[in-house]
């Protein structure tokens, strides 16, 4: 086989949501792209009583930036919910923090969408605008230097680009390469995910309980509502429980999920089966090195519990993009100062994050009887108005 040698703008590493959303992003911006993922990527066709398990709740400031990227259009409306309100419980109180959208006179929360939906989308412009795409390859080395990036597929061909995009998931192939080293915080926890219809209208409302096991840990309990009476769950729960939950049989299962939400929306009726995944927090201890920019789980990956993993994804996309549409037109996209400029953009964005998810995991966490009263006290006070308020608005400017 003959090597070959190709020289791009950016190279960005990793066909997932942010990835396929940054390749779209740069390509409008003027940037020539180049896509690389070790598998083959391809739209999925499903039938319409078939849904992903994969679920995201994406923001209405990034529901509008990919409305920008013409990506938005591109979507079945019929399976998009508008997240109006959404209700959070104690575990020991008798009235949810009740937050609706129209107490800040918006039109949504946000919208809750399938991963597959969204990724067929970005595969179809990209296809459509002629991106390049490299797939089916094994990334086998890579050259981080100030002024380029050289990445080696099959130890035969290389990509030379000035700026590359670590977009590679939470197990990045791109940052063990470069030994960037990662911050990882083991929740003990597995996250189990599953879609159900129900008796009862959801009317638009999300709804979360923070709940505790036999032995007083803590999980949290996610209800997203999906259209025509569905849902998608997350159930965030200590990892034997978790087991103890999936190893039940399935309407056994279903009955603990009811049981869970006070059965607030009547009988529910299992689509599919339930999967799980575990919940650590990850953050890589640089976004950026030389000419090496890494973005979405490659970078950085929370607790599901604050539903903002896709949107921080997205908002590394997005600042990047608006530094190097800042920047002199002299100035190379890989300059040195810009990047750290990124990077210091980027780590205050994840450090409000981080402290909120983590704040409200060792609040829930704790057994404590006083902790308890505090909590569920501070539910219930939250309920005021002008506190309230702010909590909506700060959610939906992510």
């Amino acid at each position: 086989m003959t090597a070959t040698q190709l020289k791009t703008d950016i190279t960005i590493v990793g066909a997932g949501l942010v990835g396929l959303s940054a390749a779209v992003a740069l390509t409008k911006a003027g940037y020539q792209v180049v896509l690389v993922d070790s598998q083959a990527q391809q739209q999925q066709p499903y039938h319409e009583d078939d849904w992903d398990q994969r679920i995201y709740a994406v923001s209405p400031k990034n529901m509008r930036w990919l409305t920008q990227l013409g990506i938005w259009q591109l979507l079945d409306s019929k399976r998009i919910t508008a997240m109006q309100a959404m209700e959070i419980w104690g575990d020991a109180t008798s009235q949810p923090l009740l937050m609706d959208a129209e107490d800040v006179n918006a039109d949504t929360l946000g919208y809750i969408l399938e991963e597959r939906l969204l990724k067929d989308a970005l595969l179809d412009w990209i296809a459509k605008n002629d991106v390049s795409v490299l797939t089916g390859d094994a990334c086998t080395s890579i050259q981080c230097l100030p002024q380029q990036a050289i990445l080696t597929l099959n130890e035969l061909h290389t990509i030379h680009s000035d700026l590359l995009l670590a977009a590679d998931g939470a197990n990045s192939w791109v940052r063990q390469q470069l030994d960037i080293g990662v911050q990882n915080k083991d929740y003990a926890q597995t996250a189990i995910v599953a879609n159900f219809t129900i008796a009862q209208s959801h009317a638009n409302t999300a709804r979360q309980w923070f709940t505790h096991d036999a032995m007083g840990r803590s999980g949290v309990l996610a209800w997203l509502p999906l259209p025509d009476n569905k849902i998608s769950i997350v159930w965030s729960a200590p990892t034997s429980h978790a087991e103890a939950l999936l190893q039940l049989p399935l309407d056994a299962f279903v009955e603990a999920v009811m049981d869970a939400g006070n059965r607030c929306l009547g009988t529910m009726s299992l689509i599919g089966k339930p999967a799980s995944f575990p919940l650590v927090l990850k953050q890589a201890t640089e976004c950026v090195r030389s000419s090496v920019v890494l973005v979405g789980d490659a970078a950085h990956r929370v607790h599901p519990m604050a539903g903002q993993g896709v949107n921080l994804g997205f908002r590394d996309v997005i600042d990047l993009l608006n530094l190097l549409e800042a920047k002199h037109a002299y100035q190379p996209i890989n300059d040195s100062a810009l990047l750290k400029q990124y990077a210091r953009t980027r780590k205050a964005d994840l450090l409000n994050m981080v402290t909120l998810t983590n704040s409200l995991y060792h609040l829930f966490e704790s057994p404590h009887s006083i902790i308890k009263r505090v909590r569920n006290w501070g539910l219930s006070a939250t309920n005021q108005q002008a506190i309230k308020r702010r909590l909506i608005t700060s959610a939906i400017s992510l």
